[in-house]
């Protein structure tokens, strides 16, 4: 029976880019939740954060993630990065018997790397001026939301992992 695929962790783990492949691999539908309440609010995660707060975009995206699981069946989904860590968001994700959760797990270096060139478009990060920092940053950040990721069913480490060899080792973790 194929399962809606789930994948969790923090911004620049390759949850959009694997995502899609994965789904392409197992002839599935793929969603980024971020895409999905940007569509919906017509408006950027950016703006959410900078008009109405944090909060307010945390209540949203609780709001869509239980819509978009609701909707979506037999896709792979791919959640923000604070996703999981917030309400009872990954409880309500690993109690629905169709879902399948997989945690990407990276390096805090190698997070950096990907990252510091994206982060005017990362509201989390923008602020941040160097790549030291940028890491640092993450590696705080990681400490506290691992407890939420580690809640996953699955967990794969993409570190030194091309997309496709991902990919085939998530789905053998279905079989």
């Amino acid at each position: 029976m194929t399962k809606t695929l789930v994948l969790l962790g923090y911004m620049g783990c390759g949850k959009s880019v694997l995502g899609k492949r994965l789904a392409q691999l197992k002839s599935l539908l793929f969603t980024d939740l971020d895409d999905y309440i940007e569509s919906h609010e017509k408006t950027t995660i950016s703006q959410l954060f900078e008009k109405h707060g944090e909060l307010y975009f945390r209540h949203k995206e609780r709001f869509y993630l239980k819509k978009l699981l609701s909707e979506c069946s037999h896709n792979v989904i791919s959640l923000g990065g604070g996703t999981p860590c917030y309400f009872d968001n990954i409880d309500y994700v690993n109690k629905k018997e169709q879902i399948v959760s997989f945690y990407l797990k990276t390096a805090p270096k190698t997070l950096a790397q990907r990252l510091f060139n994206q982060k005017s478009h990362r509201p989390m990060i923008a602020h941040l001026d160097s790549q030291q920092d940028l890491v640092a940053f993450i590696a705080k950040h990681l400490f506290e939301r691992i407890p939420f990721y580690t809640m996953a069913q699955h967990h794969v480490t993409t570190d030194h992992k091309s997309v496709d060899d991902l990919a085939h080792e998530m789905d053998g973790l279905l079989t």
